[in-house]
């Protein structure tokens, strides 16, 4: 080979080599420092964001104890040197709310730091600014340190107010008025010594207030018996003797009397309270009282609802001795002046029909009077009137002597019906049998006011009478009349009723007032829902209406068979499982679907029970309806109502003046 290729040669294996070995040292080098400078970069950034959460939170801290080393400042604007010394004289120092165990955690010196190595706080200001070793100053903005410095300033100045000799006196003055006024006796409304009793009180006032005291006093006589106090009971029991047994006094003397009984009572009271404090005892022993107080009450209630039927149902004295005057009176009457005028009125279908059912002489002369008085012409009014054999000639007298204007009036016995006996109506035949007899006249009088289906509100003696019955037959009754209205012996007419009869019912057999109202019931209230064959056949949420007043047309009756269908239901409620008594809940069944809603003008109820119906509401009403055991011929009924009654009644009439009706 020649030289200079040789030459050649040995320059490119130099230059290969390089290429080959030395320059990716060069880059692996190179590669090192820049992750080396990175993972530094990193580790600095980490430890920059460590400290800065460490200034964060060591602010905090001292902002925090800062608050609480004002607060330990602030104790002795608050107490006066006295009260601290009692304060730390009576409390152990180990205690953690001691006064010298707060000192000792807050002093000051473990919030400022001599070590020049600690976090230190910059005097001046409100809230302080914090300088540390390890970070910089935090400043707030000179408003917000102007602001504070303010506070401050009145901070100061109130703490020393509070500081001030003359204020302390007179903290403590009124601290001393304060516990002088704190009753020492006995908590409750039965000790004489509480402020409320003290003066000012009415002679009631105190007369309740022994009241609770005879309460208290009857509730520590048992504890202390059940605790073998005889001593005290002893004395509360010949305390509640003396009571009882002392006369009633009048004037100065009754009042004077009173306050001693009550400071007599209220000390001993203190001193049994001091005596048989106890909770669980004081609970059972109310808990036993309040129970005995129920019972009574049970009873209580039982007897009135048994007397108030009995009062409402019952003629007062004075009707009792209208009614006897006039049946002597129409049986002496010769029979030709028996008879009432313009029969041929009687079955007229041109004439308006009204149906009364009832044994009340007066009660229906009130019914027919209104009638009269508020027609615009009373010659086109028929009454046709149905009672019993024992009234009919007390009724019949009634109206033949006052006749109403140029009405009609018919006066019938249902007894005298030959068609209604107890093969056809099963509500007769019930209410022959023994066990319906059995349930109104062998009661217990003892039983619970509400007691399932034995309960006593249940046993009007009207359900007794086949005259509550009879508005089912009045088809049977009247048979050749069309459109009847029926009216209670209860209701007072105010308008002229003859519109009623040009209402179209549409189909339907019965126009009635609802009273589904947001006070009044549905059908749910007065059926047996839980009983098969209710459930299956009514809507118990379906609106319920009212009887009293009432406008039937006797064709569509005839037509969809209404009494048929009162007797089928009436058959199944023999043993009284479908509803209770009454007439309401078998025609609320009987015209179910067939009772067109008529406006609540014509018919407001519960002038019987309701004290709180408007006045303005009555007086636009057609017909206001005494429902309820509160009847305006008693003296039960409500006052201010029964001059909506009365007004009907000629008080100055012979018979009712001899009478001495509501005197």
């Amino acid at each position: 080979m020649f030289p200079k290729a040789r030459r050649f040669q040995r320059r490119f294996t130099f230059r290969d080599l390089f290429h080959r070995c030395l320059i990716p040292v060069i880059i692996g080098f190179l590669s090192s420092l820049v992750f080396a400078a990175f993972l530094t970069g990193y580790l600095l950034h980490t430890r920059s964001s460590f400290d800065k959460d460490n200034i964060g939170n060591n602010f905090i801290d001292k902002d925090l104890n800062w608050r609480e080393y004002e607060a330990l400042q602030s104790v002795g604007s608050i107490f006066s040197k006295e009260v601290l010394g009692v304060l730390n004289a009576t409390t152990s120092n180990l205690d953690p709310l001691s006064l010298e165990y707060l000192r000792k955690k807050n002093s000051v010196e473990s919030y400022v730091s001599s070590e020049g190595n600690e976090d230190q706080m910059v005097p001046g200001f409100g809230h302080g600014t914090w300088i540390g070793k390890r970070f910089q100053m935090l400043n707030d903005t000179t408003e917000m340190l102007s602001e504070r410095s303010l506070r401050e300033e009145r901070r100061v100045k109130r703490s020393n107010e509070l500081m001030n000799d003359d204020t302390i006196k007179k903290f403590e003055k009124a601290a001393i008025a304060r516990s002088r006024s704190v009753d020492s006796a006995a908590l409750g409304n039965y000790t004489i010594w509480k402020n409320e009793y003290r003066k000012g009180k009415t002679f009631e006032d105190m007369l309740h207030l022994m009241q609770e005291q005879i309460i208290m006093a009857r509730v520590y006589s048992g504890l202390s018996k059940m605790t073998n106090n005889l001593v005290l009971h002893q004395e509360l029991e010949t305390l509640l003797m003396k009571l009882a047994s002392e006369e009633e006094l009048t004037g100065i003397d009754q009042q004077q009397r009173l306050l001693d009984t009550v400071r007599d009572m209220g000390q001993i009271l203190a001193r049994a309270s001091e005596q048989l404090y106890g909770c669980k005892l004081m609970t059972n022993m109310l808990r036993a009282m309040l129970q005995t107080a129920e019972d009574e009450l049970e009873y209580t209630q039982t007897y009135i609802t048994f007397l108030t039927q009995l009062a409402s149902k019952s003629l007062p004295d004075a009707i009792h001795c209208l009614t006897m005057r006039l049946n002597l009176e129409y049986y002496l009457l010769p029979l030709p002046m028996r008879n009432f005028p313009r029969k041929e009125n009687l079955e007229n279908t041109k004439l308006y029909h009204y149906a009364i059912f009832s044994d009340n002489v007066l009660a229906t002369s009130v019914v027919v009077n209104s009638t009269v008085m508020n027609a615009k012409d009373s010659s086109s009014h028929v009454f046709h009137l149905v009672t019993d054999k024992l009234n009919f000639g007390a009724m019949s007298m009634w109206f033949l002597l006052n006749p109403p204007g140029e009405a009609t009036i018919h006066v019938q016995r249902f007894e005298d019906f030959s068609w209604l006996n107890a093969s056809y109506s099963p509500v007769m035949r019930q209410l022959e049998s023994a066990s319906m007899k059995k349930f109104y006249f062998k009661t217990e009088r003892s039983e619970s006011v509400e007691s399932g289906s034995e309960s006593l509100k249940y046993r009007y003696p009207k359900y007794m009478s086949m005259l509550n019955h009879l508005r089912f037959y009045i088809p049977k009754i009247f048979p050749k009349l069309e459109k009847i209205l029926f009216l209670d012996d209860d209701v007072v007419v105010q308008k002229d009723l003859a519109p009623l009869w040009s209402i179209n019912l549409k189909g339907k057999v019965n126009g009635a007032v609802e009273t589904c109202g947001v006070t009044f019931h549905r059908l749910d209230t007065y059926l047996n829902f839980s009983d098969e064959h209710i459930s299956e056949n009514f809507d118990p949420k379906f609106c319920a209406w009212a009887y009293g007043m009432n406008i039937f047309d006797l064709k569509e009756w005839k037509k969809n068979n209404i009494t048929e269908t009162y007797h089928f239901w009436q058959d199944l409620n023999e043993n009284r499982t479908l509803w209770k008594l009454g007439t309401l809940p078998p025609g609320l069944i009987t015209f179910y679907k067939l009772t067109l809603a008529l406006e609540s003008k014509w018919h407001l109820l519960g002038l019987g029970y309701d004290k709180g119906i408007d006045a303005r509401k009555i007086e636009k009403s057609g017909v206001i309806h005494f429902n309820g055991h509160m009847k305006p011929w008693t003296e039960m009924g409500i006052a201010k109502y029964q001059p909506y009654w009365t007004k009907y009644i000629n008080f100055d009439h012979p018979y009712i003046f001899s009478c001495k009706l509501f005197e």
